[in-house]
């Protein structure tokens, strides 16, 4: 739910929809605004399958109850009323919320911290949150007692409840829409849909072919905030992608770029090299994490842990003459084939 981003950083679809009298097939298609952003779906229509009425009715169904419970950007969320509820409360949640503090937990413990859903504190203070002051460079001072209200460790689930020990703020924003786009496409084969594209404020998934027996294909942009260029071009089935990258949401101050991308050791914007990073999963909602996790690691780290963790990522990063790519083993082995430039 990357509410503050304009554009969605990422992988586009190239897909589309096909008109001509050849398949008995076709591809329908809708979107349209949600979580700050848009989102889209493109499904091959069979006689099997509802129209398209129906089926945007139930995408934006989810939509709706994902924004309900997950937005920050909403006082009467569920989300901001867990963060407006005092220290050592506790709070019942839905299943898929208390799901997602659960992925959360276990991203920040095997990334010893590099992932965390609790740094609203920090990202409102540096200017990039739902209570966001004015965007400037905050004291060490200021830094140090935001540090003090983030941390999973101040969390815990208590049956169907969360507890917090502290005075912590949830923010889903890094899992949420990866979560979302899943969820749409697991509602999708239930309305006997086994071939789309969902995207939503970037983050997508593509299962299935086209009418005419090829493959989604979408576009990984590159890291330029001055236009909108496609670096590399994906061939898609059954793998979630979502990008993660530090060139368009950021302001400027006596010369110094300054990330929204928040480095939870430091409390403050990572400053190395990575521009973006492209993962891709079978599930969206990892892919969504686990980007936010490599770009906060940098390129060295966050290739390394890639390469333990046997992630498909690919990185962009800002060389002296231009952008240089690296490729995991695992994201090269997965698009060995039908690979395009």
């Amino acid at each position: 739910m990357k509410h503050a981003v304009l554009q969605p950083v990422i992988a586009v679809a190239l897909a589309a929809a096909l008109t001509g009298c050849w398949f008995s097939d076709r591809i329908e298609e809708f979107g349209g605004p949600t979580m700050g952003s848009s989102y889209s779906v493109k499904y091959v229509h069979t006689d099997a399958t509802p129209d398209v009425a129906e089926v945007k009715q139930e995408t934006e169904a989810i939509l709706a109850e994902v924004d309900q419970q997950m937005s920050t950007y909403r006082d009467d969320s569920l989300v901001s009323k867990f963060n407006q509820a005092p220290a050592g409360s506790c709070m019942p949640l839905p299943a898929s919320m208390l799901e997602l503090v659960k992925v959360g937990g276990e991203l920040s413990e095997q990334s010893n911290g590099a992932f965390d859903l609790t740094l609203e504190p920090l990202l409102n203070l540096w200017g990039f949150g739902p209570k966001a002051r004015a965007e400037k460079v905050p004291s060490p001072e200021q830094v140090a007692e935001a540090r003090k209200q983030i941390g999973h460790q101040h969390l815990h689930i208590d049956d169907q409840s969360l507890c917090k020990d502290v005075d912590i703020q949830l923010d889903f924003n890094s899992i949420a829409a990866g979560y979302t786009v899943d969820k749409i496409g697991k509602r999708l084969n239930e309305l006997g849909i086994s071939s789309y594209l969902v995207e939503a404020t970037g983050e997508l998934k593509a299962v299935g072919k086209k009418p005419d027996g090829q493959p989604w294909r979408i576009a990984i942009e590159a890291p330029r905030d001055d236009e909108r260029v496609s670096q590399k071009i994906l061939a898609l089935d059954g793998c979630g992608i979502s990008t993660s990258g530090d060139y368009r949401n950021y302001f400027e101050e006596n010369g110094v770029r300054y990330s929204h991308t928040i480095d939870p050791q430091t409390g403050a914007p990572i400053t190395h090299k990575l521009a973006a990073v492209t993962v891709a999963n079978r599930s969206t909602l990892m892919a969504d994490g686990l980007s936010t996790l490599l770009m906060v690691l940098g390129p060295e780290r966050g290739m390394a842990y890639a390469k333990q963790a046997g992630i498909a990522a690919f990185f962009v990063t800002r060389g002296a003459n231009g952008f240089v790519t690296h490729s995991s083993p695992a994201f090269e082995q997965l698009f060995a084939a039908g690979e395009e430039q």
